[in-house]
């Protein structure tokens, strides 16, 4: 399980990391030929905009624990960030809530990745990571102190609000913050938006890095890059990247 163990702590100490853009349909051997395929630190996987089942997250996550790989969810829906510790239940290593903009929904995902005292996850699920290889401590309490160690926690920035509430929107327990260029776009085109100050994606992401600058939270990069592209995000302070595989 040291590869579990160590992602969060080498996001926290921002090391450039790479996620791997999988497929949840993937078998076994082709998750082992696509990780393969280059120099990957973790699975990145979508439930918002891609097709879904709670099996096949269970297969996938089995295979890939089996690899040594971790696994980080993008969960379908904002409004599903409560249901976070459900889908952990199913063998995932962290997760991605996308387009947050309120403070109640960071509130949900922390209290619900979490187990007691720091937040209120319920107990229960064979599927979960460390449970089906027996890498991780079984009694509870001590499967409880080291997932609170072990698990990956981000909120997607997607909009306007989002970026210029950053500050107030971070909570502890959150690992990294997610940058989703693409709906942020759609946000920055909004007329109510047209006055204020951060006017591209880039120039909100350089807002992101500086406010969070004393936190020590990193920044994710939510579409892929080549390893040619990624300087430039690199210079607005973006440490993890995804790679399409």
């Amino acid at each position: 399980m040291t590869s579990q163990s160590n992602l969060r702590a080498r996001i926290s100490a921002g090391e450039e990391l790479v996620m791997l853009r999988g497929d949840i349909t993937w078998s076994k051997d082709q998750l082992a030929s696509a990780w393969q395929g280059g120099k990957y630190d973790f699975i990145w996987l979508d439930s918002q905009h891609s097709p879904y089942t709670d099996q096949h997250l269970v297969s996938f996550t089995g295979a890939a624990e089996q690899l040594g790989i971790p696994v980080q969810l993008r969960v379908p829906h904002t409004r599903e960030a409560h249901k976070v510790g459900r889908f952990m239940d199913l063998g995932i290593t962290g997760a991605l809530v996308p387009e947050v903009m309120e403070a109640s929904t960071v509130e949900d995902a922390v209290a619900f990745a979490y187990y007691g005292p720091k937040g209120r996850r319920s107990w229960g699920g064979a599927n979960r990571l460390g449970m089906r290889t027996r890498g991780a401590p079984t009694a509870r309490r001590q499967y409880a102190d080291w997932w609170n160690e072990t698990v990956t926690l981000s909120i997607q920035i997607e909009s306007v609000e989002t970026v210029t509430n950053i500050a107030r929107l971070i909570r502890p327990g959150i690992t990294h913050v997610t940058f989703g260029p693409n709906d942020l776009e759609f946000s920055l085109e909004l007329e109510r938006h047209a006055a204020q100050p951060y006017r591209t994606v880039e120039a909100c992401m350089q807002h992101v890095a500086e406010e969070l600058k004393s936190s020590g939270i990193p920044i994710s990069m939510g579409t892929t890059t080549t390893p040619e592209e990624r300087q430039k995000y690199r210079d607005l302070g973006v440490t993890i990247f995804m790679a399409a595989p």
